[in-house]
């Protein structure tokens, strides 16, 4: 007979590659970002933003993908006369993105916007509004953020540098957040976005290196879901483990909590947010003796949702299983058409192969329940392989 088991988060901070780099702090409504925070994830609806039953179901689907801050689009005056409503209705800080029409800026702010998104390089006669936009940002108390991008770089860093380079992409940015920093404005936060990750992340450590403004990372146009995931990972990896990096968002051309989804799992792997449901499985070789891809899809599916720190492996073979499984919170070794089941380290029971799903799923909702809910603390870690 099983007996009751401690589970949870470490008492210990979990480790991580390195320490955050200090920045000034900001409050985009109720979530705090900056150094002394933890790292936000965040989106930006499809939605046409006037279309406000529409915009607020999707920042409910987002909020309960856990999105932090979400952005949405402004083009249009309906789009403008429709962000009161959104602002106060949405559960989440609603930061409005602004492009061409300087005076959707104002619209925002009035609206009551946690924050606006500014495109200098297409706003139109940007640097001479910028007094008023201080003003305007410093008596509603928010944060402007700067977003350079490749595709709409500021016409007169293209003529400087030819190109979007590192180097272009920073010096916009900075000449603009230092327009700000002349009528008194430092409540800034900076993106420079490029679709290339390579050439973003320079730029980033070129940032990082020249100023204390939080940053906001992003690879830009990062194309369909398995493409954009892996530029994604790749790019905030090499930032992020070297403490550069203040909120986060994957732009994928996929639904948009897909790319919370990513952004979350991104930070849990690097131990900048605590770890929930995690899968860890074998890739399968020639020593499997069951279907572990097949294992590894159904205990992954019948634990969707699932927001307790719980560790379970799912393991295919004899070689890496049993020593796999037993460092788990929960894990199965499997072979000869049956799997023995792990408890913290120790073979509570062996079932046959067809009972390998049913018995770990309700393991881990018996473990879940010793745990209380876990609402808020994390989710289960299930290692399959």
């Amino acid at each position: 007979m099983s007996t009751a088991v401690a589970l949870g988060i470490p008492a210990a901070p979990a480790a991580v590659l390195a320490p955050r780099r200090q920045t000034r702090q900001l409050r985009v409504g109720s979530v705090g970002v900056g150094s002394d925070h933890p790292i936000s994830v965040q989106s930006m609806t499809t939605t046409k933003t006037h279309d406000v039953n529409a915009t607020l179901q999707q920042i409910a689907e987002l909020t309960a993908a856990g999105c932090d801050i979400v952005r949405v689009a402004c083009p249009r005056q309906e789009d403008a006369d429709a962000l009161a409503t959104i602002a106060r209705k949405s559960q989440i800080p609603v930061i409005a993105d602004i492009h061409f029409q300087p005076r959707y800026i104002f619209a925002a702010i009035d609206a009551g916007c946690a924050a606006v998104r500014v495109n200098p390089g297409n706003i139109k006669e940007f640097d001479g509004r910028v007094g008023e936009v201080a003003k305007a940002a410093a008596a509603a108390g928010i944060p402007i953020r700067i977003g350079v991008n490749a595709g709409s770089l500021d016409k007169r860093m293209l003529e400087k540098y030819g190109k979007a380079t590192p180097e272009a992409l920073v010096e916009s940015a900075l000449w603009e957040a230092s327009l700000f920093e002349e009528h008194g404005f430092g409540d800034i936060k900076i993106s420079v976005k490029h679709n290339d990750p390579v050439i973003m992340v320079e730029a980033y450590r070129q940032l990082a290196a020249a100023c204390d403004y939080p940053l906001h990372l992003g690879v830009t146009e990062a194309g369909p879901a398995f493409q954009g995931t892996i530029k994604s990972a790749v790019a905030f990896g090499a930032l992020l483990s070297e403490g550069i990096g203040d909120t986060i968002r994957v732009s994928l051309s996929a639904p948009p909590a897909e790319e919370i989804k990513v952004g979350s799992q991104i930070l849990q792997s690097l131990n900048l947010r605590p770890r929930k449901l995690e899968i860890v499985s074998c890739p399968s070789c020639g020593r499997a003796q069951v279907d572990v891809y097949t294992l590894a899809d159904q205990v992954t599916a019948g634990l969707e949702g699932m927001e307790v720190p719980l560790r379970v492996a799912v393991m295919g073979c004899v070689v890496n299983g049993p020593g796999e499984a037993r460092e788990a919170d929960l894990g199965v070794a499997s072979g000869n058409g049956k799997g023995q089941i792990f408890v913290k380290g120790e073979v509570i029971k062996t079932v046959p192969e067809h009972l390998i799903v049913e018995t770990l799923i309700e393991e881990a909702l018996r473990l879940a329940e010793q745990m209380g809910t876990g609402e808020g603390t994390g989710g289960p870690v299930v290692e399959v392989g």
